[in-house]
């Protein structure tokens, strides 16, 4: 097998110019390897487009989640003061009156003259800070929020009505409604409960807090 020339052989001496010994005689030397991007910066830079990607997606995430529960934590206050109306309603009717026969009669509470408050644009995106008097409108005539008892002293976030539909014979009927513009948008978001007198002549809670057709 041909090699490189001994010493005396070669006139410039030995080893050649280029030799290395770890290549076969007879093959040029390999050129150096090229310098490319390390790994640890690839890897480096695959972390940091994963962090923002997914950090992204979970401060969206995080952000959706707040804004549902603070929705969820405001509707608590609807479903709180209508099942208290509820109770107080049906409290009140069981109360015993006579009517001009002198016998016992049990009625409900007539309707409220306005509502609390009485205009949507105290809550359009804000809370209310009700005083007693907004509760106690009807009391002159025993109606309303002052026959039912039903007041509220923290800012609310809701307008609360109460409506009855006669007030002592089966099938007469209330509605009681909450209705709130939490995004300030005039989209409402709106709480019904309700109750009926029934055959018993009881009055029976007919529909449970509902969010209504016009609500989120």
């Amino acid at each position: 097998m041909a090699g490189y020339p001994s010493p005396s052989q070669h006139p410039q001496g030995y080893p050649p110019q280029g030799y290395d010994p770890n290549q076969p005689p007879g093959y040029p030397q390999a050129p150096p390897p090229k310098k490319g991007i390390p790994t640890w910066v690839i890897v480096l830079m695959a972390a940091g487009g994963f962090i923002v990607i997914f950090g992204g997606v979970m401060a969206s995430l995080a952000i959706y989640g707040v804004r549902k529960y603070i929705a969820t934590a405001k509707s608590a206050e609807a479903l709180s003061s209508l099942g208290q109306i509820g109770v107080l309603a049906a409290s009140a009717y069981e109360k015993e009156g006579t009517n001009a026969r002198g016998q016992t009669v049990h009625r409900m509470c007539p309707s409220a003259s306005t509502s609390v408050p009485a205009s949507l644009s105290s809550i359009k995106g804000a809370k209310y800070q009700s005083a007693p008097a907004d509760w106690s409108v009807d009391q002159a005539r025993n109606a309303g929020f002052s026959c039912l008892g039903f007041s509220m002293s923290t800012p609310q976030y809701f307008l609360y009505r109460y409506t009855a539909s006669g007030a002592s014979k089966v099938g007469d009927s209330f509605d009681a409604e909450a209705d709130a513009d939490l995004a300030g948008t005039g989209d409402l978001t709106t709480y019904h409960l309700g109750g009926a007198i029934n055959a018993a002549h009881s009055l029976e809670i007919t529909v449970t807090p509902s969010l209504g057709a016009g609500g989120k």
